[in-house]
């Protein structure tokens, strides 16, 4: 599961918020986060026993926005089969 790698993953990043979808809900996460000074935005698994609040205004905003992007990065060919040839040309390509 992704899940287990999420901290290695966000270790050493900087950030007010991490947002998350619902599979990263995890004590390991949420703990990190907040001791990284970070607030989590991760709206909880539905079978937690003890529900907990999150920034519902926040998470529909900036999960939009992450989709979007992820949507218009597999739009375009040459990204999502990442057809450059070298790392450079890809990063550029983001990039744009």
């Amino acid at each position: 599961a992704d899940c287990k790698e999420a901290v290695h993953l966000i270790e050493g990043i900087s950030a007010e918020i991490l947002l998350a979808d619902r599979g990263y809900d995890t004590n390991d996460i949420l703990a990190y986060a907040v001791s990284a000074g970070m607030e989590p935005v991760i709206p909880p698994k539905r079978n937690r026993k003890e529900q907990r609040d999150y920034d519902k205004y926040l998470y529909k905003k900036l999960r939009h926005l992450v989709e979007n992007c992820f949507l218009t990065l597999k739009r375009w060919r040459g990204i999502a089969t990442r057809y450059a040839k070298t790392s450079d040309a890809f990063i550029a390509a983001v990039h744009v």
